[in-house]
């Protein structure tokens, strides 16, 4: 058993959390939530499963800077290295996966009450990350078989 890659979406009120089944082969949205909740939310996940894992965006402008949210997400990395130094984190930048979880919506015929359910942007855009990094080269190179 390889384990679980648990991709995390984290913003300033709502965590996404993606999750990959034990093979990594297909990333799920798993939950959302609430920012203060996220870590007893995943000691709880870890106690129950095998993590390999743990993949965080980066928030990133167009010109490749950090965004206004780095300067919240950068101290919740540190912390979960620190919570879990057992647990590898990797990072990838996130940039366009709200936009693209919110176009994935319409495409799947999403009403527009159900496409402000920020909630479900959160944990879409957790899954939309974790299959970008599923996909990419750095993933194949390191952990794919």
């Amino acid at each position: 058993m390889v384990g679980r890659i648990v991709a995390i979406d984290y913003g300033k009120k709502r965590v996404g959390v993606a999750v990959t089944d034990d093979l990594q082969i297909i990333a799920n949205a798993l939950t959302t939530v609430s920012s203060n909740d996220i870590f007893p939310f995943l000691r709880d996940y870890v106690s129950r499963e095998k993590v390999a894992f743990f993949l965080v965006g980066k928030a990133k402008q167009l010109d490749n800077s950090d965004s206004e949210s780095a300067r919240f997400i950068e101290p919740f990395v540190r912390k979960l290295a620190q919570t879990f130094p057992e647990i590898p984190v990797e990072r990838m930048d996130e940039r366009f996966t709200s936009k693209m979880a919110f176009q994935t919506m319409i495409d799947a015929g999403l009403h527009k009450k159900a496409r402000q359910n920020k909630a479900l942007v959160d944990a879409l855009s957790a899954t939309i990350l974790l299959q970008s990094y599923m996909e990419s080269v750095d993933y194949k190179n390191k952990y794919a078989k």
